[in-house]
């Protein structure tokens, strides 16, 4: 049997979008007619590049039809065909290599085979053999998301197949990429970036002179992982105007596969809308599709969507069943936990502790949110470098265009000095050259003054988009462990806990079992400890009361029996942008926090007060100060971070510091972003 993963070797990328582990070939065409048109061509074909060409084409389609015969003809076919050109022969190496989806270890004789090829072809110059590179690219980049590698995969794409389709201008193979750059995004629910890059992709594919089913197929996908995007976001308006742009594209095309994918989109539509029924009705006809193609990750994606709907209509037996299909059929390590989450929450609510805290405990031990967390800071990172790379080629640009206008302007100068030789008997002549001479030199001068502006503000923006990433990328990771460990883990220990509390209460005694209910309290102890570092991580107080109300939260917070902290607030406006509030929370946390570990200090004073557009932070110790070289020559995070989101506000920091205490004095820009 073949790899139920060949389908991700065809020459555009489909792909899930619930933690999308392979590729699946969508299509929009009503008969293989193309396909039978290129089978004719290519055995009648005289030329031997042609066929060579066209033969590998249909072996690759014959193997995904699991044709195994027709696939070692054709081949064969196209590798006789290139016995006299060495590039095709090459372009045979990766045709060859489809083979390896026949064996269990296909995804390391894959790798291994895709390298050989890429240094056998990468010398060459042919568009041909670029397209070939950049399957592979891709194809590699599934194969790391199979083996949950994701950084590794967005690097495959952004610095390596990205740039030779645009050397190739091949907009439909740029649009195919964005996509998944997108897809990556929208696996580490960054749904904002991936929204940005579906944009991206669409820009790419509406540039096509001619749209072919199979530019059309890509779009298609890249409108509805829009859509879900901006469902995850609960903006349901917007989602609805992709779903039926999407549908305009696969109306005419009843029996495609494709139907599937949008059936999916359509019934979570449906299920945001609590509209179960019609829901339901439209799962079934999606998994009725699902099945006849064999697209099992839309299979599993439909009957989770519908697992969900019977959750929220109490019908846990219902939910139960579907959860333990899924489970039975899934290789998904995430799908996995997802499932085990799920009839933690389902055996919670009927009350069964045993079953609820068995896959509590099987859950918790299949999470591994550190590497995760690394995992999502690296893509990001990654693609805040990639535009870094691409602003510095708008600045080397710049300076080539600096280089051609001060060339233009040597000429210009060489012919006035020839022309002033030349008329040097006419004074009145001369001077006017030089006057125009003057100009001339003034206007250059000019142009070159602007133009180096230009470039200054470039590294600026380009400076403060970097900053950007990394402070929205952090506060995004604050947020989502902090809503991880809130609703997820801390839910869990709370039920674990609520489900001891009950089934003590009838199968023991207070006085005979102290050494259960003492470790009871720790459990609760626990979980206290773990709401309060999700509550550090992001500031309830601050999202739902403001600024003011959350900054003396956080001096209560840092108040000891030795320590006191005195915080005034001056016309603190309320209707300051969340980011700009939670910005200066930062600061402060950080500025309160280095005073307390660094300065053993016995009084804090704290003022922050708002002028205009201008905000001020003063913090006052009595501590025992510290050398102010240590400012510049430190490599600590922590004045480092404080540092980075001071210049993000455009503001300036002022440090005095002695044996009596120190004072650092802050002025901020509350438009500065």
């Amino acid at each position: 049997m073949i790899n139920k993963y060949l389908l991700l070797l065809l020459f555009t990328l489909g792909s899930q979008f619930v933690y999308a582990q392979g590729s699946y070939f969508y299509y929009l065409e009503k008969k293989n007619s193309n396909f039978d048109s290129l089978v004719t061509a290519a055995n009648h074909e005289t030329i031997d590049t042609v066929k060579a060409i066209k033969s590998y084409q249909i072996a690759a389609t014959y193997f995904t039809r699991q044709d195994l015969d027709n696939y070692n003809k054709y081949l064969k076919q196209g590798l006789e065909s290139s016995s006299k050109s060495q590039i095709y022969k090459d372009i045979g190496l990766y045709y060859q290599a489809l083979i390896h989806f026949t064996k269990p270890d296909f995804a390391a004789l894959l790798e291994k085979d895709f390298v050989t090829a890429e240094s056998a072809l990468k010398k060459y110059k042919s568009t041909e053999a670029k397209r070939i590179r950049i399957i592979m690219f891709q194809n590699l980049s599934l194969l790391k998301v199979m083996q949950t590698k994701e950084t590794e995969a967005m690097n495959l794409i952004i610095n390596k197949a990205v740039p030779i389709a645009i050397s190739i201008g091949d907009n439909e193979l740029i649009g195919g990429l964005y996509k998944n750059v997108a897809l990556l995004f929208y696996n580490s629910h960054d749904f904002s970036k991936a929204i940005e890059y579906c944009n991206l992709a669409e820009l790419f594919l509406s540039k096509l002179k001619k749209q072919t089913p199979q530019s059309n197929g890509i779009r298609g996908e890249v409108l509805l992982l829009k859509a879900e995007c901006l469902m995850r976001k609960d903006k349901l308006p917007e989602a609805k105007i992709e779903l039926n742009k999407t549908y305009s594209i696969i109306k005419n095309y009843p029996e495609s596969n494709f139907n599937s994918l949008y059936l999916s989109n359509l019934g979570y539509y449906q299920m945001k809308q609590k509209n179960y029924p019609e829901a339901l009705k439209t799962f079934d006809l999606g998994l009725q599709n699902s099945e006849k193609y064999k697209n099992t990750n839309i299979t599993e994606r439909i009957k989770l969507f519908k697992h969900q709907i019977y959750q929220e209509l109490k019908n846990f037996k219902q939910s139960n069943n579907i959860l333990k299909e899924v489970y039975q059929k899934t290789s998904y390590k995430r799908t996995k936990q997802e499932v085990m989450r799920e009839f933690f929450k389902n055996y919670t609510a009927l009350k069964d502790t045993v079953k609820a805290n068995l896959y509590a405990t099987e859950y918790i031990n299949s999470l591994d949110s550190i590497n995760n967390i690394s995992i999502h800071k690296n893509i990001a990172l990654l693609e805040a470098k990639y535009r870094k790379a691409e602003d510095e080629k708008k600045i080397a640009w710049l300076y080539t265009e600096k280089a051609k206008k001060q060339m233009e302007v040597s000429k210009k100068n060489s012919y006035l000095w020839l022309l002033s030789l030349a008329l040097l008997s006419f004074i009145g002549l001369l001077i006017f050259l030089y006057i125009i001479y003057r100009k001339n030199k003034k206007l250059s001068e000019q142009k070159e003054i602007n133009l180096q502006q230009k470039i200054e503000d470039i590294k600026q923006k380009e400076e403060l988009s970097l900053t950007k990433a990394i402070l929205d990328g952090e506060e995004r990771e604050r947020e989502r462990i902090a809503r991880d460990l809130h609703d997820g883990l801390g839910g869990m220990l709370a039920g674990v806990k609520i489900n001891f509390s009950v089934w003590s209460s009838s199968h023991l005694n207070p006085q005979k079992d102290q050494e259960f209910y003492k470790i009871l309290g720790q459990l609760d102890n626990s979980v206290s400890e773990l709401r309060h570092v999700a509550r550090n991580l992001m500031p309830e107080s601050l999202l739902n009361f403001g600024l003011e109300t959350a900054l003396h939260d956080l001096c209560e917070f840092y108040n000891r029996k030795n320590l006191e902290i005195d915080f005034q607030a001056i016309d603190i406006d309320k209707a300051l942008p969340l980011n700009i509030q939670l910005n200066i929370y930062r600061i402060v946390q950080e500025l309160l926090a280095n005073a307390i570990k660094h300065a053993e200090a016995s009084s804090i004073l704290l003022q922050c007060s708002q002028s205009g557009e201008s905000f001020l932070i003063t913090i006052e110790d009595n501590g025992k100060g510290f050398d102010k070289s240590v400012e510049k020559t430190t490599k600590s995070m922590g004045l480092r971070n404080l540092k980075n989101r001071v210049n993000y506000l455009k503001g300036k920091m002022e440090i005095n510091s002695d044996h009596q205490g120190t004072t650092i004095n802050i002025e901020l820009n509350i438009h500065g972003e």
